[in-house]
């Protein structure tokens, strides 16, 4: 028997990259998948590859960032296939842009995304996991725990999503509710690639927050996901988990090349 045979798992942003990783972990594990997903086609893919192997898995639409979305998505999903005890918030959006020239609407986009996003998510499945018991996985960044340039709207919205994490953790804590978030580096996924430095900006400003490492795969961040999710994890409250190639612990940045 996998770690989560018969449990409801709901992941945001389940349509690619580390959401669509981790939905096809959990459901490998005996999850019964919601896959959630602003573009509803990509989930419905998504849950397709995991019942071609086997696995239980539906798609729903939904914006992460609209608080009636969401709440109609997950009243979906525990009228679907079951109350929620599983939640893994990985929608994420983000880009680079001097912060003198950020277009206020695209700030607001990010954080109401990202940590709106995240927290619209948790207010609206928090009454299913309070009733008999649940786990949060939230998906930070490495950008929500150092600074990073051309960032700021990234870096503020992880950072609320760090420190949501752990006002959540202790609230919940005596209520059998486990609240957790995982803090990933750079990471190659559909998102990263559509990332374009501003104009004339210099590359090597971003060495500081490039792992030696390079960059890891969804997979191995999902690994990590599904860990923190599981009862393995039992006695892990409020942690906040770096998987970001070593860049939290030896502060950054790989060479620079040889003149």
């Amino acid at each position: 028997m996998g770690r989560f045979t018969d449990r409801v798992a709901v992941v945001t942003g389940g349509a690619s990259g580390l959401g669509r990783a981790t939905a096809q972990l959990l459901a490998a594990e005996g999850a019964r998948v919601a896959v959630l997903d602003l573009a509803a086609d990509a989930g419905n893919g998504v849950a397709q590859e995991i019942t071609k192997v086997g696995g239980i898995a539906s798609a729903f639409a939904c914006d992460v960032s609209d608080a009636s979305s969401v709440e109609s998505a997950v009243k979906a999903v525990a009228n679907g296939i079951g109350r929620p005890e599983i939640l893994v918030n990985s929608a994420g959006i983000g880009g680079f842009a001097r912060t003198e020239e950020e277009d206020p609407a695209r700030w607001a986009a990010i954080l109401g995304v990202n940590l709106t996003g995240t927290f619209l998510m948790c207010r609206y499945t928090l009454p299913y996991l309070l009733d008999g018991g649940g786990t949060i996985v939230n998906v930070a960044s490495n950008a929500g725990i150092m600074g990073q340039p051309f960032s700021a709207a990234y870096c503020a919205s992880k950072g609320g999503v760090v420190n949501l994490t752990r006002a959540l953790a202790v609230e919940y804590v005596d209520r059998d509710v486990r609240v957790n978030c995982v803090a990933p580096g750079g990471m190659r996924t559909p998102l990263t690639k559509g990332f374009r430095l501003p104009a004339d900006a210099d590359f090597d400003v971003l060495r500081p927050v490039i792992s030696r490492l390079g960059a890891s795969e969804p997979e191995e961040v999902a690994t990590c996901i599904a860990y923190v999710a599981s009862d393995d994890a039992r006695y892990m409250i409020g942690s906040i988990i770096s998987i970001d190639g070593g860049l939290v612990t030896y502060g950054g940045g790989f060479p620079a090349p040889k003149e």
